[in-house]
């Protein structure tokens, strides 16, 4: 019985086309890795934030964005939110988005305006009297005018858009309200003993901290009481001495509160101060808007401008030490970047003092912010414009 021959199996021939599409997967590869060797200084994370951000956005050669105007006005300041710009100066209080459409315009007169941010909102008020708005998300979600007897102190968001106000009230020598993110009332929080003068809130929401200053023996003293939201007594207290308090700033775990002499962290519980004494040198000025660090710039005289500029850390030691030659005109910090504007250059840093970024002749900007991107915010008394690392 003859056994049944099997044909030989075909061989099939390789698809062309499938060879031609890993021939070229291939080629993206090894360009894809000769681009990350060659130009692996320019693709930071940060790089690539900023091109995700503003991949549209029509720059010029230097990577500044076209100017827009603004309300200008004296006493000017800006900010810049993931949404757009906000100024706040004499003229009142005005939001854009970053191609220079205005989304609200608050035009009215403030003689002591002050505009506070966190990354997602900004609060524009004016201090000593009673009108406060506050901006996120391209509207105005929150304003607040108080009743004529009382004064404005001091407002600052987190970064959820929940608020804590600061007023003098009749009746009392400080209250604290803090409101949600939508501007519904939580708690107040009323002094009759001591007056506040500042406070902040949480990045949770949770704890409110409040500055109070107080007399004793004809001496005056601060002090800084931690509240739970959910009750009128602190949890936790600091006596701060006899010192004022310019600036706060609440971030998880940490509460930097900034002296004229000196910088303090400080946890919520009260138990751990740390301290970085400013003097001998002179405060010229600080941003407490960066991720863990702060930005002090002190001089050794008390008239004069600014010598150094030093990046602190949470422990209150110096990370980062910086000589200064030329006038500081204004000075910034946002995420793990801070960058210093001169008269005729804006210098960007990241924590190492390496100079990421560098702006030759930025069109008599006068003002700067940074986006925790860093890119920069510029603006002078009638254009803004952002200015966009490549």
């Amino acid at each position: 019985m003859k056994e049944n021959a099997q044909e030989p199996k075909r061989l099939k021939k390789p698809n062309i086309f499938a060879r031609i599409l890993a021939l070229l997967v291939t080629a993206a590869l090894v360009l894809g890795a000769l681009a990350a060797v060659v130009y692996r200084d320019q693709l930071t994370p940060g790089a690539v934030r900023r091109w995700l951000a503003y991949q549209n956005m029509v720059t010029s050669e230097t990577g500044e964005s076209i100017p827009f105007t603004h309300a200008g006005g004296d006493k000017l300041s800006i900010a810049y939110l993931d949404s757009g710009v906000v100024t706040a100066s004499a003229a009142g209080a005005h939001y854009y988005g970053l191609d220079g459409v205005a989304f609200v315009n608050r035009v009215l007169n403030m003689d002591n305006p002050v505009l506070s941010t966190s990354g997602t909102t900004a609060v524009a008020y004016d201090a000593g009297s009673q009108a406060l708005f506050a901006f996120r998300g391209g509207e105005e979600y929150f304003s607040l005018s108080l009743d004529s007897s009382a004064d404005l102190l001091s407002a600052r968001a987190n970064d959820s858009g929940a608020l804590a106000v600061t007023a003098q009230q009749s009746g009392y020598k400080g209250a604290v309200t803090v409101y949600n993110s939508h501007g519904k009332e939580i708690i107040q929080i009323s002094l009759s003993s001591v007056f506040a003068v500042d406070a902040a809130l949480s990045p949770d929401g949770r704890t409110v901290a409040v500055v109070t200053m107080g007399q004793e023996n004809g001496s005056f003293f601060s002090r800084l009481l931690f509240f739970p939201v959910t009750q009128e007594e602190p949890s936790a207290q600091v006596n701060l001495g006899s010192i004022n308090v310019l600036d706060m700033d609440y971030e998880d775990g940490v509460l930097w509160v900034l002296c004229e002499d000196r910088l303090l962290t400080v946890t919520p519980d009260g138990e751990t101060v740390q301290t970085y004494h400013i003097s001998p040198s002179y405060l010229k000025g600080c941003s407490l808007e960066g991720d863990g660090f702060a930005l002090l710039l002190t001089g050794r005289y008390r008239s004069g401008g600014a010598t150094q500029a030093l990046i602190i850390g949470k422990d209150g030691q110096v990370l980062q030490s910086l000589p200064l030659s030329n006038q500081v005109l204004d000075y910034a910090a946002a995420g793990k970047y801070f960058g210093l504007l001169s008269g005729s250059r804006l210098l960007l840093y990241d924590l190492n003092l390496k100079v990421y970024a560098t702006l030759d002749n930025p069109q008599g900007a006068r003002n700067l912010d940074l986006s925790p991107n860093g890119s920069a915010l510029l603006a002078n008394d009638q254009k803004a414009w952002l200015y966009i690392p490549q």
